[in-house]
């Protein structure tokens, strides 16, 4: 909430007149007016996400190899379009794949039916979408990369648009899209059927529902302030369908991996703390009554019943067939349909636990495992691909072709800088924009501290793929602090302060772009000289 929620002071109002004395500017406080163009509103943001989409898209199917997990996520993804589970492949699957055969499936019988059922570690709903590719293209690397390189192109556009909508500005909502467009890691993640892509997508959306429901929520505030008796708590809301897509993107998000529960409460506490600033800024006597009262009751639907069944629609598959792990199919049948249904819900409700102790106990040492500490400085990206060639490029003996998980260091290091500024921003102002980006940042990182120091768990750079758009977030409202509101002065000139904080901004965003061009080789497997492979690592030429 920012400080220019609270018009004024209602304390001090008689107790006779409900809700104070009414303020002419208060649709202006709590909604201010988007500058602009509508329709440049939806093209600028289009530009900048077809860009993104292009440079994602290209050679999309290399390297032509199973680079890092996704020896996991494609069979799997393959495996929920053929069996609607997770089945275990053959040995040497992957190599079949890459020949071109499918048939890569252990064959099941009474006898070792247990031994098909693949025990997997994540929910079902980011392998599907990797396997709605699979089923588009074929099991081939573009077909199994394809949902990922969709929902990372979204993705562009959804923050340009959400930070269009926390800026009133076109330029910087376009700004934020390009910037995430130039991220390394998000390209890579983009180009790679990993889960975390796609958790980094339902968290943002997600958010922007948020923010969407934020301005829905205060325009009927407004409305009611200016017709209606005023009430002492203020009205309901009635139905918020932004809500209910945000509580559906979140159970989305959890239906990936399971880190999406901490930005469900964290996101949940956020809309909250909104509904109760935006009744004290429509000078309701009682916010926070009528927040708890009106507004609760619907986040609790929006916030834990829909989220909870859309994880749950998640698992159809696994509930559907008697070849999920631990499915216990015959024995749950062999007592009718009551008895059915219950010993499904134990079944799935200890598959849970399983999974929750793998991951509570996951300490297995990996060359490129990070602690969460060093994600923000880079100081240990993921090699996803290498492959060294005699020979194979012009000019060179030693050729290297390589795909590194990494970020643009111009965009990280920047955003180190600029989330160090919301944090002095929001102490000084509480400007619930600052206060929304530093919340989610926090909790897309926060949470890894314990697994670092509790558990002791193995873990990775591309973990942080679900700060970057909140990173990226930051950076735009300082571009826009720099920049300065849009007013000209007395003789009809914009300020020299304008002007110059528009030429750092454009300065940065070129930073960015040369940084992101000259990782480019490194992000993409371009087959380049060794010497020029070894220029570009950043910290450690340990990455092979």
């Amino acid at each position: 909430m920012a400080v220019t929620d609270f018009p004024y002071q209602t304390s001090g109002e008689p107790e006779s007149d409900p809700s104070g004395p009414r303020m002419p500017s208060v649709r202006d406080r709590m909604v201010p007016p988007m500058r602009g163009s509508r329709m440049w509103g939806w093209i600028g943001p289009l530009i900048v996400t077809v860009f993104g989409g292009i440079i994602r898209f290209i050679n999309l199917g290399h390297p032509k190899a199973i680079v890092f997990d996704e020896t996991y996520y494609a069979k799997d993804g393959f495996s929920l379009i053929t069996w609607l589970v997770e089945r275990t492949p053959v040995k040497d699957a992957d190599k079949a794949i890459l020949a071109g055969n499918t048939d890569i499936w252990q064959q099941c019988t009474p006898s070792n039916a247990g031994e098909c059922a693949a025990y997997v570690v994540h929910p079902p709903l980011g392998k599907w979408m990797i396997g709605v590719g699979e089923w588009l293209f074929g099991m081939t690397p573009f077909g199994w990369r394809f949902a990922a390189a969709v929902v990372g192109t979204l993705s562009i556009l959804i923050l340009a648009r959400v930070a269009r909508r926390m800026t009133r500005s076109t330029l910087l909502g376009c700004f934020a899209g390009l910037l995430l467009a130039l991220d390394g890691l998000h390209f890579v993640l983009s180009r790679t059927a990993l889960l975390d892509i796609f958790l980094m997508f339902w968290v943002l959306a997600a958010f922007a529902c948020l923010v969407v429901d934020r301005d829905r929520a205060r325009e009927r505030l407004v409305d009611w302030y200016e017709t209606s008796p005023l009430s002492p708590q203020g009205p309901p809301l009635g139905l918020r369908p932004w809500r209910i897509a945000a509580g559906i993107c979140l159970g989305a998000a959890m239906g990936v991996k399971w880190s999406g529960l901490a930005f469900a409460v964290a996101f949940a506490l956020l809309s909250l703390l909104w509904d109760f600033g935006a009744r004290r800024a429509a000078s309701v006597r009682h916010p926070y009554l009528g927040a708890m009262s009106k507004d609760v009751p619907n986040g609790l639907i929006a916030f834990a019943l829909v989220p909870f069944v859309t994880y749950m629609a998640t698992w159809t598959g696994w509930f559907a067939t008697a070849l999920g792990y631990g499915r216990n199919w015959d024995q749950a049948t062999s007592s009718g349909p009551f008895y059915f249904v219950l010993d499904s819900a134990r079944s799935w409700v200890q598959y849970q636990w399983q999974v929750f102790t793998f991951h509570n106990g996951l300490e297995t040492s990996h060359p490129y495992m990070s602690e969460p500490w060093s994600w923000p400085l880079l100081l240990r990206p993921v090699a996803f691909h290498y492959e060294s060639r005699k020979g194979a490029c012009p000019g060179a003996t030693d050729c290297s072709e390589a795909v590194l998980g990494v970020g643009t260091p111009v965009i990280w290091f920047g955003a180190l800088a600029a989330l160090v500024a919301l944090v002095v921003w929001y102490v000084a102002t509480r400007d619930w924009r600052a206060g929304a980006v530093l919340l989610a940042y926090g909790v897309g990182w926060l949470p890894w501290f314990y697994f670092a120091f509790a558990a002791n768990r193995t873990m990775f750079l591309f973990y942080a793929i679900p700060m970057v758009p909140f990173m990226v977030l930051a950076i735009t409202l300082c571009a826009g602090w720099l920049i300065g509101p849009a007013v000209k002065t007395a003789d009809g000139r914009l300020p020299a302060r304008r002007t110059f904080g528009a030429a750092i901004v454009g300065a940065y965003a070129l930073l960015a772009l040369i940084n992101f061009w000259w990782l480019h080789p490194v992000l993409s497997a371009e087959l380049i000289p060794y010497a020029e492979w070894k220029a570009r690592m950043l910290f450690d030429t340990r990455w092979i």
